[in-house]
């Protein structure tokens, strides 16, 4: 792995000539889909047509082994470090809930009370699949956590008030950080079935957003199902529709067809996020967007993005290797080709640059994994109580898990008052029960952050991914890392076919495509790291690079 500290400016001044004659686009459209493992496009691709990522890989300059070089692969983390091209030490966002350890609560990534939610009526952290789990304590939203500035930010900077910025999703994080500090971001509430903002980007909603939720788009659904797109005998899953770890969500079902309900049920926006749905509403609203701000309308370059939830919902639901899975990319790939045609047709292709990744893989369930003879599994905490090592644990300080006050996947944060009142030494406690942690069936590794603070923890592509995850106020005492196809199966009071978050290759390879005018058609085998997106983009822009980015440009991209 690189070493953080390399500046890019030596590549961007190897490339400055060839950025200097780049024509410059009218619009950077930063496409990231939540869950897309590298391998699906190409595992899935029979069922594809040409509009869609088709298009981008026979047109763009395509990397085909490119990784996240963060340990904690969650939705917020590979966003902001495509967005920022800093890692979480840097960015500071490093996981999608952290502990507040003076509050004494779970802390949500883009969480900020002093600015509620436009005209919206209560909390609706899109954290939760179940509306009845709440994570977060305030539906206030803003970038205010994203310690770097974004790309997205730089082009504010640079090209001044008249470029404009967006970023659409069904979830607030995936919204917010693209948009950035400078852009203006827009996401989906359940509770409230439409698209909302904050008061941190505008006092009260445009014309144009009125009129799109007065088609009432979402209530469409109601009374029909997500049906198989192509006849069954087409699908790779066509005879694994029913597969036991797949997750019974209420109402939904785990086989084709899956009926979102009636629009006054409780679950129903919930189903549409949980299918194709919600990628389709994304970009319906995206295409009115783009129409009624005039993007791409005058020679300043605007900047949007668009990032798509469903396949990461899905993901977790009925896991990558699925009937449902399959699907859902056959209809993102649509999805996808209804978003690049508007834009060719009211922007033209050959003035935009079309960046497309993803903030995370998947892992396979163990169930899945089993029928092709891998050892795999879940981790579940609380019966590790009565474990040999808890009990040394106990006989050591007297206490095992009362030492932990919280579990933040994949961070523990220890109790420091109660280490303050039994007169233990914090960092012996910490080596201690990482040690103990490591016994453990399922953890490969549990690293103290005193180490950490130290410096004293051997480097490794691991440990070296734990490190770009660390940041001294945010992060845990104790970074665990489950073993190879192992993962904690709880997701907001789910069990679920799979849940992401290691520094293994299924959770951090993810594609990294660019398309636009001047860049040539490639395949690329050498690895990168989504670090360099960022970068990337500022010097085909000509801007300076996000202030915490240590990434490089991806020199094929100027080829």
């Amino acid at each position: 792995m690189r070493s953080f500290l390399l500046s890019p400016i030596v590549a961007l001044l190897a490339i400055s000539a060839a950025a200097t004659a780049q024509e410059r686009p009218k619009l950077v459209l930063q496409i990231t889909v939540d869950q897309l493992r590298g391998d699906l496009i190409q595992r899935y691709g029979a069922g594809l047509a040409e509009g869609g990522f088709n298009r981008l890989l026979n047109g763009g300059a395509v990397f085909a082994d490119a990784h996240h070089p963060h340990a904690n692969t969650e939705t917020i983390v590979g966003h902001t470090t495509l967005a920022t091209g800093a890692v979480p030490a840097v960015h500071g966002m490093v996981a999608n809930l952290w502990f507040d350890r003076v509050a004494g609560t779970q802390f949500y990534n883009v969480q900020d009370a002093e600015f509620p939610l436009v005209g919206a009526s209560g909390v609706d952290a899109d954290s939760e699949v179940d509306p009845t789990q709440r994570a977060a304590t305030t539906d206030g939203r803003s970038p205010r956590n994203i310690l770097s500035s974004t790309i997205s930010d730089e082009v504010a900077l640079h090209f001044g008030p008249n470029a404009r910025i967006f970023g659409v999703s069904v979830k607030d994080r995936g919204a917010i950080s693209m948009a950035g500090h400078a852009g203006q971001a827009y996401w989906f509430s359940k509770s409230e079935g439409r698209f909302v903002t904050s008061t941190f980007y505008r006092a009260d909603y445009p014309d144009w957003v009125d009129r799109w939720h007065d088609k009432d788009l979402t209530a469409s659904y109601a009374g029909k199902s997500w049906e198989l797109s192509g006849p069954a005998s087409t699908y790779q899953f066509e005879h694994r529709d029913d597969q036991p770890w797949e997750t019974d969500f209420p109402g939904f079902g785990r086989t084709f067809p899956h009926d979102w309900g009636t629009a006054d049920d409780k679950y129903y926006t919930t189903r549409l996020t949980l299918s194709p749905a919600g990628d389709e509403l994304t970009v319906d609203f995206t295409k009115a967007l783009i129409d009624a701000e005039g993007l791409g309308a005058d020679s300043v370059p605007d900047y949007l993005s668009v990032s798509l939830s469903s396949t990461d919902y899905v993901g977790h639901i009925f896991g990558p290797s699925s009937l449902e899975a399959e699907d859902n990319l056959r209809r993102l790939d649509a999805t996808l080709a209804d978003l690049l045609d508007h834009v060719d047709a009211n922007i033209g292709l050959e003035n935009t640059l079309v960046v497309l990744s993803a903030d995370h893989g998947a892992p396979e369930h163990p169930g899945y994994l089993a029928t092709l003879g891998i050892a795999a599994g879940t981790f579940v905490f609380e019966p590790q109580d009565t474990a040999p090592g808890m009990t040394r644990l106990k006989e050591k300080f007297g206490s095992s898990w009362g030492l932990i006050r919280n579990f933040s996947n994949p961070y523990l944060y220890l109790d420091h008052a109660l280490i303050g009142e039994m007169g233990l030494d914090t960092a012996e406690v910490e080596a201690v029960l990482a040690e103990e942690l490591e016994r453990l069936p399922g953890i490969a590794l549990a690293v103290s952050s005193t180490a950490l603070r130290a410096g004293a923890v051997a480097p490794g592509p691991v440990t070296d991914r734990v490190l770009a995850n660390f940041h001294k106020d945010r992060s845990g005492d104790i970074y665990v890392v489950f073993e190879p196809h192992w993962f904690v199966a709880d997701f907001d009071g789910l069990t679920v076919a799979s849940a992401h978050g290691s520094p293994w290759t299924y959770d951090t390879h993810v594609p990294l495509i660019f398309m636009g005018p001047g860049v040539a058609p490639a395949r690329i085998l050498r690895r990168v790291e989504t670090i360099d997106a960022a970068p990337t983009i500022a010097a085909y822009l000509g801007t300076k690079p996000p202030s915490g980015a240590f990434g490089r440009p991806l020199e094929e991209v100027f080829d």
